[in-house]
């Protein structure tokens, strides 16, 4: 039904109403607020359920969730597989490849590096860029090789950008991986290249004090040792390697 006022009519209405100081419309039948529903006034300090914020999700923890998988695994293949599906160390969305291992697994000496580099990023395995070959080079000189007796993997699969140093959160997830892994492997001893392999496995860093120190990790004797990069940069600290590599070669025939 349309109304009786024209448009022009009930606008000018609606103006001499403005000027009389109507700041409101209300309704054309009274409100009769004792019949109105009461609500029941709540008592101070307590909250409605619906104020009520739901309760905050538990925050997930990386190592916990990396002792339960790794702790699963009951192979290398298993290991490989639960930490592909790892998802909680940020580094692995911005890494080509997971980065294992390269060698004999059950070989007698088990080598622990630090983290993959670009080449390693690329090929998804350890230590085959130019630290790679000079590492090859230091292990055929104590009868050592990769195809056949040695078995090399990293504390952190994936590379970190710009091969910046892992941060400390990064390698307590992957710690328990890196255990599992050596479990698994079984080697005789373990040869830790770097700082960040140390701070992993012995919980200490400070590579110039603690190489050519035999220490005890997991159950394996453990050398740490300049790591290869370290000593393209520094040739001249060659000489402390090779007396390393000989005090793991003296070991091996110890453990014979």
């Amino acid at each position: 039904m349309e109304s009786a006022l024209d448009f022009h009519t009930a606008r000018a209405l609606l103006e001499w109403q403005i000027e009389l100081g109507v700041s409101e419309t209300i309704g054309d039948v009274p409100v009769n607020r004792y019949q109105l529903e009461q609500k029941a006034p709540k008592p101070k300090g307590t909250r409605a359920a619906s104020d009520t914020p739901p309760p905050k999700p538990k925050a997930v923890d990386p190592v916990d969730v990396a002792q339960k998988a790794a702790r699963a695994a009951e192979s290398l293949s298993g290991l490989r597989a639960a930490m592909e599906s790892f998802d909680l160390c940020d580094l692995k969305k911005g890494a080509r490849n997971l980065v294992f291992s390269d060698g004999q697994a059950g070989a007698r000496v088990m080598i622990i590096g630090e983290a993959p580099g670009r080449d390693e990023d690329r090929q998804g395995k350890p230590f085959v860029g130019r630290a790679g070959q000079l590492l090859d080079r230091m292990l055929a000189a104590i009868d050592l090789n990769r195809d056949s007796n040695a078995y090399i993997t990293n504390v952190l699969p994936w590379r970190p950008p710009q091969n910046r140093d892992p941060l400390p959160a990064e390698i307590g997830m992957m710690v328990p991986f890196l255990k599992r892994h050596v479990e698994l492997a079984q080697p005789d001893l373990l040869i830790l290249m770097g700082n960040i392999s140390c701070r992993a496995v012995l919980g200490k860093q400070g590579i110039t004090r603690l190489r050519g120190n035999w220490a005890e990790a997991w159950g394996k004797p453990v050398m740490p040792m300049f790591h290869p990069a370290y000593l393209l940069r520094q040739p001249h600290m060659k000489r402390a390697a090779w007396a390393d590599l000989l005090e793991v070669k003296a070991r091996l025939g110890a453990l014979s």
